[in-house]
């Protein structure tokens, strides 16, 4: 039996990983909530992983948000992130806990990488302005990760989502992500029976998204691999792992689908006057695939499963 804390087991990430991991009879999963456990506290944390023996840790907590939260709270967002990450993989360290993941996200790659992103783009150019605090961040801990690994002989490992979506997103109606906001958009006008849905930009743009189920899954495969595989697959100062589809679909597919999923049976509009974003964001995930984990879900088939999550849940998106 082993004891495994996941950190951050009530976001999207973190609570898709306990699902996944209480299913198993040989662990024990340890959890805190923030009021329990100040993750920006190095002496709380310190403490914390002093009183409990800990075998493995998922540190799926970070502060998140939108394009802008991110360009209101930027000092929050880098020095809160920061914090979590330096606290948590310092005293896993200090109380020899050998085995760690670090989930991070496709928002550490230059704004213009080539693509699809490979995990070589790393620090090769200027980061995307709104969120490069939190890229930063995010980048850091990758690196603390492989420092501890190069000097200490510890065996932390990286991950890099694309976009996610699923149960426990974030449906509010002002600053949700892309696929809860369209679900809840086009599952009111169906509800109202409106005749039209304004979608903005002109639908070209391609991107990748992944059910949260799946990257528990891929968490928990990168987590276990064993450390011959993981090290042949993967190079000291270049360690992390992109986790996505590796397939995209235009947005205009996407609300499509949506619609197809919420019912909504009336016209679509493209509003082109708003803006579009980067004409192209897709992961390339041959370094994960080549570690024997490929994704479960299709667009359609993860995003009913979103969907009947919502609907379930609703009560608590009002307002």
């Amino acid at each position: 039996m082993k004891t495994v804390f996941v950190a951050g087991h009530r976001g999207m990430v973190g609570a898709a990983i306990v699902k996944q991991l209480e299913q198993r009879n040989d662990v024990t999963v340890i959890t805190r909530t923030r009021s329990q456990l100040d993750l920006t506290s190095q002496a709380t944390v310190s403490a914390f992983f002093a009183e409990n023996a800990i075998d493995e840790v998922y540190l799926a907590a970070a502060k998140v948000g939108g394009i802008h939260a991110n360009n209101t709270y930027p000092a929050e967002f880098i020095y809160e992130n920061l914090m979590i990450e330096a606290n948590i993989i310092h005293s896993a360290h200090a109380n020899n806990v050998q085995k760690l993941l670090f989930l991070g996200s496709s928002c550490i790659y230059p704004k213009l990488a080539n693509q699809p992103m490979t995990e070589k783009a790393l620090l090769t150019g200027t980061l995307e302005e709104t969120n490069e605090p939190y890229a930063i961040a995010k980048i850091a801990g990758i690196k603390l990760c492989e420092s501890y690994n190069r000097q200490y002989g510890r065996d932390y490992r990286s991950v890099m989502p694309t976009n996610l979506y699923g149960p426990n997103d974030n449906f509010h109606p002002e600053n949700s992500h892309v696929i809860p906001a369209l679900l809840r958009r086009f599952h009111e006008a169906a509800q109202r029976g409106d005749s039209e849905v304004v979608a903005w930009g002109s639908g070209k743009p391609m991107r990748e998204f992944l059910h949260v189920d799946d990257m528990a899954a891929a968490s928990v495969h990168v987590m276990e691999l064993d450390n011959s595989s993981y090290q042949e697959n993967t190079q000291p100062m270049l360690s992390h792992i992109n986790v996505g589809t590796g397939e995209d679909c235009t947005i205009r597919e996407l609300v499509e689908t949506v619609a197809k999923v919420t019912g909504f049976s009336g016209k679509i509009t493209w509003d082109s006057s708003k803006p579009d974003g980067a004409p192209r964001k897709l992961m390339d995930v041959s370094r994960l695939h080549a570690l024997g984990w490929k994704h479960t879900y299709n667009l359609e088939d993860g995003l009913q499963h979103a969907f009947d999550w919502f609907l379930a849940n609703q009560d608590n998106f009002r307002g």
